[in-house]
């Protein structure tokens, strides 16, 4: 099993290092991800420039681009053959709800899917850990069912895990995207040359949060596990807006 790693907080980050070693032991592992932290660049492709890839003493590639660029470099030009399953993580932070429009995590595994490629991104709910153990061993957990029973067609899967002991950990559960409030505003600061610079605000609490929600489930100790597609069309505002044209 051919399995490529990606990730968006940059290939020297200590969750991809505990994923990569944690899928090591389901399959042929290989690690393409950004050179510096990308963190919120969502589902972008650098078509300004050419990029680099380059290889670390630890055995991981890098790319002076996005989490996109990494996956898309990666399947259609790097690799000999295509990738079995794609995993992206894991990340330090929560991606759920509206996370998943921003997320660089997210926006990895999803080019995987829009290639063919059955994939997954990991997320650990956690703002301060240091700890990817458990969140990695679920990523292991999933890759092997997925070798075992592989999916009958290309998937997309958000992954939420709890930061705690995987022993402690409550269960798997399938979920939909709950929403956030709307984000805290931008911070002003003033630099030492008196240059006001803004930094882009807090994402905002959960506002959708109920039963059968990512929130829900990591809030009772569950890892969440949420199916995604890509089709952004509105299907209900399809009449309205023909009608609307008519008038």
């Amino acid at each position: 099993m051919r399995i490529l790693v990606s990730n968006d907080d940059g290939y020297f980050a200590p969750g991809i290092a505990a994923l990569a070693e944690a899928l090591a032991t389901v399959g042929e592992v290989t690690v393409v991800a950004p050179e510096r932290d990308r963190s919120g660049a969502s589902n972008s492709l650098t078509l300004d420039r050419p990029l680099s890839l380059r290889r670390a003493a630890n055995g991981f590639y890098f790319v002076n681009g996005t989490p996109t660029d990494c996956v898309h470099l990666a399947v259609t030009g790097m690799l000999d053959h295509l990738p079995d399953m794609v995993v992206s993580g894991v990340n330090h932070g929560a991606n759920m709800g509206d996370d998943t429009i921003y997320s660089g995590t997210v926006a990895a595994a999803t080019e995987g899917f829009l290639l063919g490629v059955p994939s997954i991104a990991v997320s650990l709910v956690s703002k301060g850990a240091s700890d990817f153990t458990a969140a990695a061993r679920v990523a292991k957990d999933l890759a092997e069912r997925f070798k075992r029973a592989p999916f009958r067609q290309a998937a997309l899967l958000n992954v939420n895990v709890p930061d705690r002991p995987y022993e402690a950990l409550g269960g798997v559960r399938v979920t939909r995207l709950g929403k956030r409030h709307k984000a805290e505003p931008v911070i002003r600061s003033l630099t030492p040359r008196q240059e006001t610079v803004y930094w882009i605000g807090a994402a905002g609490e959960a506002a959708d949060a109920g039963e059968g929600t990512d929130f829900h489930a990591v809030a009772n100790g569950c890892v969440s596990v949420t199916p995604l597609q890509i089709d952004l069309t509105h299907t209900g505002q399809i009449a309205p807006v023909a009608d609307w044209l008519a008038q």
